[in-house]
């Protein structure tokens, strides 16, 4: 019977970092998910939505020879860049193929951070228990002296680790991921917890999708250090109410507008245009958004909108810098 990888188990996110008793807690990377297998020499190297990635990633490839045969596990894919985690080259990296993938990953090589184990050397073991799967994906580490591209996640139930972690936002590690002791690996079930760590900042309003009347949703920016307003994010849908108290705080935008001929996209990684309305870019709000950045330190993730700060003007808002 052929043995075929499972789809990956999900996270539904918690308002809480608090680690529970009866879990443990993993810092939660700013990557691509990914799980991977080998058998019989044949590597796959699988997205969480069932993309295949090996001839993107040629040294995960070469690297699953450090493997047991007949082995799978469940992971992230990252690229680090001068301290931190850089998204936008593993977003670069996903396009290129033979030699132009080849020269990327001597440019920007690809890590598999591995968090679970699936299979060893044969044997399922999608229905142990995490602490089962979690020893056992240690020993392998160890017993095969594991070097990159493997890196092993770290896993802890530990509560002062944890708020550690929870500082490591300025190299993009996004958050935590929750696994309980005893859970099995279920795919494509939500059995596991997420948080997220959120900042609160300001940006400026400089267009809307959807009428300036009922705008559906918020494009923030912020001024580089040049004086120029570049774009830096947009928010999640409003309300109906939200929408209401907004409309009634924003301008049409008057000729010269900094943004006039721009095009924005749907969401990251996609060509997908918005349909959107300019605005005079006096409005300032507040927002939540997370630590998910990109080269430039625009906000990969939508943000959240908290409200309008009428108190502050645009000069009152931090001016956009790349992260650190």
């Amino acid at each position: 019977m052929t043995w075929t990888l499972p789809e990956p188990m999900l996270t539904s996110p918690v308002p809480d970092p608090g680690l529970r008793p009866g879990w443990a807690a993993e810092p939660k990377w700013d990557g691509f998910r990914a799980l991977v297998s080998v058998d019989s020499g044949q590597v796959v190297l699988r997205s969480r939505r069932g993309t295949e990635m090996a001839p993107a990633f040629p040294e995960v490839v070469a690297g699953a020879a450090q493997l047991p045969d007949a082995t799978a596990l469940d992971g992230e894919l990252v690229v680090w860049e001068e301290g931190r985690l850089a998204f936008e080259r593993l977003q670069d990296r996903l396009q290129r193929r033979g030699a132009g993938a080849a020269r990327a990953a001597a440019e920007w090589p690809a890590h598999f951070v591995a968090f679970d184990l699936l299979r060893l050397s044969g044997t399922d073991t999608t229905l142990w228990p995490y602490r089962r799967r979690r020893a056992a994906l240690e020993s392998l580490f160890a017993a095969r002296r594991l070097s990159a591209p493997w890196a092993l996640c770290p896993s802890t139930t530990d509560p002062d680790t944890v708020r550690e972690w929870l500082t490591w936002a300025a190299v993009g590690m996004e958050g935590l991921v929750y696994k309980r002791l005893d859970s099995t690996y279920q795919p494509s079930v939500r059995g596991w917890r997420k948080y997220k760590v959120r900042e609160t900042t300001e940006a400026i309003v400089g267009a809307v999708t959807g009428p300036v009347t009922a705008p559906r949703s918020l494009l923030l920016g912020r001024y580089n250090e040049r004086g120029r307003l570049q774009y830096t994010g947009r928010t999640t849908a409003l309300t109906q109410a939200t929408s209401s108290t907004v409309a009634g705080l924003l301008a049409p935008a008057r000729p010269g507008h900094p943004w006039t001929g721009w095009s924005f996209a749907a969401g990251w990684g996609t060509r997908e245009t918005l349909d959107v309305t300019l605005v005079d870019p006096e409005l300032v709000v507040e927002v939540g958004v997370d630590v998910a950045r990109d080269a430039a330190g625009r906000w990969r993730h939508p943000a959240r909108l908290h409200r309008p700060r009428t108190d502050l003007s645009p000069t009152d808002v931090p001016f956009l810098r790349p992260p650190p």
